[in-house]
């Protein structure tokens, strides 16, 4: 295996070494990389033993995969996105383990032994609270140590030891979740390949990732991350997408079909034609959405941290009250063992970071705690038609020429996919589509002239032609079309979209083009519903009979057309006055300010760049039942985050009650109330549970992307 051995082996684990992990930007690489393969499943790093522990399904497929991923993987200046080092290393079970021996040798050992271990474990505890309150006031800490020091003060060894056992217990326990909550988080955020091997003039080198730009055709081989979004011009492979989309299963991809950056090849070999590199690939995008996330706390998270250090007073308070009336030091103890801090705070923490984790994995980015909260809170969906309700994706259906013998059907489509070819208008694309699975010849012309939001021009060998829609050539270009209207009338009655083609300043002929409704689109309807969705409204800019089309079958409550931008930010303003919680579903560049005006705005996976930068959520995989999961995901991320709050501040002020009346001796109110920390904790991380289910792959999904 080269730079790599197996220390040790279980049924569904291997401990690896190597001397090749001295840096930690190489460990988190090769944990990406690792976690990539098919059958993977935790992959933990330690720097200082230089080893990496890889937890995986047992199948020997699954651990050949592995050995072979460690083979082909070598230490290179990894561009890895930044993380938080803080929790890199494993809580430590020594001062645990201390704290356990002291608490079990103060019963039996002889008293000068009992206190010499009591303040061995116990002076972390001590110290840590006199350093808070000098440098940071009255925190949690400090309770603590007041608490531990009263006992050590009583002679009452065991009390301390094991007071001070069950706060390393759940110091311990607090600190694994914590760090299990960021590792989720970590592994969302993908590594970047140091280098790519580029073909440029016919000769493939490897170049620096940084060096990487659109156009480039890159070569990736099995075991090699993919380093940009684009399309396969040639070869096959079997593509692991689960590290961007959740998707279970490997991919086939071969020529013409999109790959992400991220993924990792598992067979085959892939040559790809670069569209979006460095900052603007699929990978950064979720790497930079999750940190914004992060940086988002939602309402409960804010009142918990708000709350979590006022109850610190409140305890103290409480505590000296309780003493100056009974004089008893005993009730002091127990009321300073209890505390709100961790619970709360720690608890919703880790509730997001999770729900965040969840959602990612079902392909789904939300943008912090508030935006779950909201999303959680919602009553009303609004959708814009193309690319949303509608795939967005154009059918050539009718090629109506005006002069069928000078210009017969072939001729007239390949005319115009040869001047279409050089817009990316979805239009256009649809034209050239259709034209290549014909076969149909290039046709010369001169350069294009394009006019942004009506068409274009060039010249051919017969004169000056104009495509584009009938705007721009009757109002602008003055084409005369009143001969032709019925035949219009009749295509545009169906719902379909009008390419109008003139040549020297003469109709030459129209393109008909529709839109496929999602097949998904009624069922994800129908469970929004079922989730307590009350309204359902459609608005797009399109014309009535293509909007009522698409609508048709859905049960809808509303469906607005012809609206454009500032019209459909209206309707919004317009539902929210009337007391409504409204999403807004969209892709467009036009849909900007429509989801900013929402309460909650979603962009679909191919969105344009501002819709996914006014977004709170953005989907990753291009199927509409993902909104189902999405607010179901919310709901119980939020249902979770306010059921540990209240569980926190209920439970804690029952044992602090019982505590105070002298009900509760010290040391089964530091049980009660770590052991509700310990239980708010376990259930908070629970949370990444949403959306664990394997997915199968779809053509949908397949086609999944943050890609315009």
């Amino acid at each position: 295996m080269g730079l790599f051995v197996v220390v040790h082996e279980l049924p569904r684990r291997l401990r690896i070494k190597t001397v090749a992990l001295r840096d930690s930007s190489h460990g988190r690489l090769l944990t990406a990389c690792l976690a990539n393969v098919s059958g993977a499943g935790s992959v933990r790093f330690n720097q200082h033993a230089h080893s990496v522990v890889v937890s995986y399904d047992g199948l020997a497929e699954t651990r050949a995969r592995l050995l072979e991923a460690l083979q082909s993987w070598r230490p290179t200046a990894a561009a890895v996105p930044p993380i938080d080092e803080s929790v890199e290393e494993p809580p430590s079970g020594g001062r645990l383990a201390l704290a356990a021996v002291a608490a079990i040798g103060s019963i039996f050992l002889p008293p000068p032994l009992r206190l010499a271990l009591t303040l061995a474990s116990t002076a972390p505890t001590l110290a840590k609270g006199g350093w808070t309150l000098a440098t940071r006031g009255v925190k949690v800490q400090v309770l603590d140590a007041v608490s531990i020091g009263v006992a050590v003060l009583r002679k009452e060894y065991f009390t301390a030891s094991a007071a001070q056992f069950l706060i390393e217990l759940s110091e311990y326990i607090e600190a694994s979740t914590g760090r299990r909550s960021d590792e989720l988080i970590r592994k969302l955020l993908q590594p970047n390949p140091a280098s790519a091997m580029v073909e440029r003039n016919g000769v493939v080198a490897q170049i620096a990732f940084a060096e990487l730009v659109a156009g480039d055709r890159v070569h990736v081989n099995a075991g090699e991350l993919v380093p940009a979004d684009g399309t396969v011009a040639d070869g096959g492979a079997t593509v692991n997408q689960s590290s961007v989309t959740g998707e279970s299963l490997p991919i086939p991809k071969e020529a013409g079909d999109s790959v992400l950056s991220g993924t990792v090849l598992e067979e085959g070999r892939l040559v790809i034609i670069a569209e979006r590199v460095g900052d603007a690939t699929t990978t950064a995008r979720i790497s930079h959405f999750i940190r914004e996330a992060l940086g988002r706390r939602g309402h409960t998270q804010r009142l918990a941290e708000t709350l979590a250090d006022r109850r610190v007073w409140i305890s103290l308070g409480s505590g000296a009250a309780v003493y100056a009336l009974t004089r008893d030091a005993r009730r002091l103890e127990s009321m300073f063992l209890v505390d709100y801090s961790c619970a709360i705070k720690l608890g919703s923490a880790v509730a997001v970071k999770a729900a965040l984790y969840g959602c990612a994995r079902r392909g789904i980015l939300v943008k912090g705690g508030g935006a779950l909260e909201t999303l959680a809170g919602i009553d009303t969906m609004v959708f814009d038609k193309t690319g949303t309700l509608s795939h967005g994706e154009l059918e050539v259906t009718d090629a109506l020429t005006f002069n069928k013998k000078l210009w017969p059907r072939d001729r007239f489509l390949a005319t115009i996919a040869s001047v279409e070819e050089h817009s990316t208008h979805p239009v256009a694309k649809a034209v050239v589509k259709l034209a290549r699975a014909e076969a149909m010849s290039h046709i010369g012309h001169e350069e294009v002239d394009f006019f942004i939001g009506h068409g274009l021009s060039t010249r051919i060998d017969d004169g000056l032609l104009r495509i584009g829609s009938r705007h721009y050539l009757v109002d602008h270009e003055q084409v005369q079309l009143a001969p032709y209207d019925s035949a219009l009338a009749a295509l545009e009655r169906d719902g379909k979209t009008l390419l109008h083609v003139a040549l020297d300043g003469k109709p030459l002929g129209v393109i008909a083009l529709r839109d496929r409704p999602r097949a998904e689109a009624a069922a994800t309807l129908t469970k929004l519903r079922g989730l307590g969705i009350r309204r359902l409204v459609m608005v797009t800019g399109d014309q009535r009979q293509a909007a009522l089309r698409v609508a048709d079958g859905l049960g809808l409550d509303e469906v607005i057309y012809e609206a454009d931008p500032e019209r459909k930010a209206s309707v919004l303003r317009d539902l929210k006055q009337g007391g409504h919680k409204v999403a807004f579903v969209g892709d467009g560049v036009n849909d900007g300010p429509a989801l900013m005006t929402a309460d909650i705005g979603i962009a679909m996976p191919q969105a344009a760049d501002i819709a996914r930068a006014t977004a709170d959520v953005v989907l990753l995989d291009d199927r509409l039942d993902a909104l189902p999961d999405a607010i179901a995901a919310a709901r119980g991320a939020a249902a979770r985050i306010q059921r540990g709050f209240n569980t926190a501040i209920g439970v804690n002020t029952a044992i602090m009650a019982g505590a105070s009346f002298g009900w509760l001796p010290p040391v089964v109110s530091s049980l009660l109330h770590n052991g509700t920390t310990i239980g708010i904790l376990l259930n908070a991380i629970a949370a990444a549970d949403v959306g664990q289910t394997d997915r199968k792959a779809t053509p949908a999904a397949r086609s999944s992307s943050m890609r315009s």
